[in-house]
């Protein structure tokens, strides 16, 4: 598999050509086909997708990981640019989602008129689904371990009531490559240890080979703080360590200080991914 970075909140230094965005689109060539996991929230991924030589009229599939603008609202822009990918959701009731702290709250959700000016092209799925071969879409996700700290400032809003998001629109990409598996976690909201405890409950007695996306450790984003504490982070790497990983490659909302916590317990095990960032799994 080769993965791709098309937007992140940060770049490699030496791609200044390239946009960044607090947001997260990567692209996966992966059991013959051209994968979309997720779509940023502007069309900054499709400009830096022509500058990486990743051709967006030809992705077979675009996988949205939940329905925050960061995450799918660069749908709108896919749709101009491909005529052909089925871009899948997680299907749920319809809400406005919200950041909210100190009297201060913002939409963060998806703009609903994209639901409208792609339906065509949009796959609701409520249940494990193969989207192609080898390729798993998973919406039963695990909750074995605490969700993250940091969605204590995000909410759902119908009809003026306020509650807190449960995520029941986040779903799980996995890839099952013949010698293990690639697991994507969009935002992590469900917690990056439920996520990887999804996959093993889905392939048990299988390796995985690469974690790749956000894990949702930051605080507050503007001030890069930590969701919880120094203690609680580095517990979640050590938990990490449990499991059959080979490595993960992160950034977008796991945050700077929360990285290298982890960075700490996981070493070499864990990469950062900016915008820009090409390897091969």
């Amino acid at each position: 598999m080769i993965l791709t970075s098309l937007i992140d909140n940060t770049r490699l230094n030496n791609r200044t050509d390239l946009a960044i965005e607090r947001g997260l689109s990567i692209h996966a060539s992966a059991m013959g086909k051209s994968i979309l996991f997720d779509a940023g929230s502007s069309e900054a991924f499709c400009d830096n997708a022509a500058l990486l030589n990743v051709d967006i009229n030809n992705v077979d599939a675009a996988i949205i990981s939940h329905r925050h603008h960061d995450h799918c609202n660069g749908v709108s822009h896919f749709l101009d640019r491909n005529s052909k990918a089925q871009v899948y959701f997680r299907e749920c009731e319809e809400t406005n989602y919200l950041f909210k702290t100190f009297g201060f709250k913002s939409n963060i959700g998806i703009n609903k008129q994209l639901l409208v000016k792609g339906a065509s092209r949009l796959t609701f799925v409520n249940q494990m689904t193969e989207i192609s071969s080898n390729i798993f879409v998973i919406t039963d996700l695990s909750n074995k371990y605490a969700k993250p700290e940091g969605n204590k400032y995000l909410f759902t809003e119908s009809d003026g009531c306020y509650k807190p998001d449960n995520f029941d629109h986040e779903l799980l990409l996995v890839v099952k490559e013949n010698d293990g598996l690639i697991v994507f976690t969009g935002c992590a909201h469900s917690g990056v240890l439920n996520m990887i405890d999804t996959a093993i409950s889905h392939f048990p007695n299988t390796k995985i080979k690469a974690v790749v996306g956000g894990f949702h450790l930051v605080g507050l984003p503007l001030f890069n703080s930590i969701g919880g504490t120094k203690k609680q982070i580095e517990e979640i790497g050590e938990s990490i360590l449990n499991y059959p990983i080979d490595k993960l490659y992160t950034g977008h909302c796991t945050g700077m200080k929360a990285y290298h916590l982890l960075k700490g317990v996981l070493g070499d095990r864990l990469e950062y991914f900016p915008t820009g960032r090409s390897l091969t799994i």
